[in-house]
């Protein structure tokens, strides 16, 4: 068959390996840019407000029901074992650790991740990067830069507004509606949840997330096809493989924290 073709087999090999490198110089040159672009900072924080400001109501809301039920589901679980107080430790111990972090991050993806395809894409279609280029202005740190310390910056911030928001969730379903003792609530929570190694790992995981999902996001609009069918296609790609990527970072983040 000609699929088993060991030229076409090596080519391919070739290209991606051609891609990865590409990836790799970009995300170098955007790490590098951190310093000019806090020097303009008004470039991040106005992408700080478009990422994160924008992305603002589907977080609290989806944290809000993410709380609920976990107050539901905690609930009648610990209720078997007579534990019922541990509510509070359990909704804050699942948000903190796990949920906040990855929920958002997907959230994110969805949310902020496709915008910034699609508008870097469009920039491209529309010439608007070259035209940059033929003007001595260096696209990638003019345009690029500014939104991938935005996206890391918002990231972390969206991640704890989620887990606010599920723990009060989860208080209202588990006092205000089921009759859980509020002081056992929280004392439960406060005494059980660890700020380094709990919350600490959560912020971790969050600015993790949060580099990923926006360098995914750029690299796609920046590598796409100046076509509508290009900027589509690249678009699709950001959320799939954003959010593979958060998923097989959070496994390989737990493992690590863990063990240590």
């Amino acid at each position: 068959m000609s699929w088993w073709n060991p030229a076409h087999v090596g080519l391919a090999t070739r290209a991606k390996l051609a891609d990865i490198g590409h990836a790799a110089r970009l995300f170098v040159r955007l790490v590098t840019l951190f310093g000019p672009s806090m020097r303009r900072f008004g470039l991040v924080r106005d992408q700080v407000h478009f990422l994160g400001n924008y992305s603002l109501a589907i977080i609290t809301v989806s944290g809000l029901f993410v709380g609920f039920v976990l107050g539901l589901q905690g609930y009648y679980t610990l209720q078997r074992y007579g534990s019922s107080e541990a509510l509070g430790l359990l909704v804050a111990l699942s948000l903190v650790r796990e949920l906040g972090p990855v929920v958002t991050a997907l959230l994110f993806a969805g949310r902020a991740g496709t915008s910034l395809t699609a508008e870097i894409g469009l920039m491209k279609a529309g010439e608007q990067l070259s035209a940059m280029e033929m003007m001595a202005v260096d696209p990638i740190q003019r345009i690029l830069a500014p939104r991938f310390w935005g996206g890391v910056i918002a990231m972390p911030l969206l991640a704890a507004v989620f887990s606010a928001v599920g723990i009060i969730g989860g208080y209202v379903v588990g006092v205000l509606l089921i009759g859980v003792d509020p002081g056992a609530f929280w004392s439960q929570m406060q005494g059980g949840v660890d700020v380094v190694k709990d919350v600490g790992n959560g912020v971790a995981k969050s600015v993790v997330f949060g580099v990923a999902v926006t360098f995914i996001a750029l690299l796609q609009g920046y590598g796409s096809q100046p076509t509508p069918e290009g900027v589509s296609r690249a678009t699709t790609r950001t959320v799939v493989v954003a959010s593979l990527a958060v998923l097989g970072l959070d496994f390989v983040l737990t493992a690590l924290m863990f063990s240590i």
